[in-house]
């Protein structure tokens, strides 16, 4: 996905390893290159998006830090309990924020994105409101051109049933 998104030919080939399925991306020329945030900020270096990694070293480091979030907690996380967690901390770093690493769209989005869907697709609308803020952002990634391709639309009720009006 990220590949197409970035506007690369296709042609890799990717495999993965070992009984944690870490993603493997075969290059042409030497070995191999082991995981996600490296195959992914290789890509991106390759399509030369580099903002896309952030532009000052603090956001570099920001979203350094939320794609070795989706790597140690989403992908790792599989109870309903790391789920609530998982969600909790994104609504509250998203509070103030428009995207993970501020106000610029980058590979942790992207990645965070990937790593959520199948997890949004399943929340119910009372879920979806308690975690508004995850809500929000995550209906914005899915319609930033080219992210979304094939995977499925999760929708989320704009208006609210009731409200205090008199």
């Amino acid at each position: 996905l990220l590949e197409r998104l970035l506007g690369l030919p296709g042609g890799n080939k990717y495999g993965v390893q070992g009984e944690r399925k870490v993603p493997v991306l075969q290059t042409n020329n030497g070995p191999g290159l082991t995981g996600l945030m490296t195959i992914a900020a290789h890509l991106v270096k390759q399509a030369k998006k580099d903002q896309l990694l952030g532009s000052t070293a603090e956001e570099k480091a920001v979203v350094q830090q939320w794609l070795e979030y989706r790597v140690t907690r989403v992908n790792g996380g599989s109870s309903k309990e790391d789920t609530r967690t998982i969600l909790k901390d994104l609504n509250m770093h998203l509070e103030d924020k428009v995207y993970l690493a501020g106000n610029i769209f980058t590979l942790a989005d992207i990645l965070m994105y990937y790593g959520l869907h199948h997890i949004m697709v399943d929340l119910t609308v009372q879920e979806k409101e308690k975690y508004l803020n995850v809500s929000r952002w995550f209906n914005h990634i899915q319609h930033y051109p080219g992210v979304r391709q094939h995977l499925s639309d999760v929708v989320f009720i704009k208006n609210r049933l009731y409200t205090n009006a008199h």
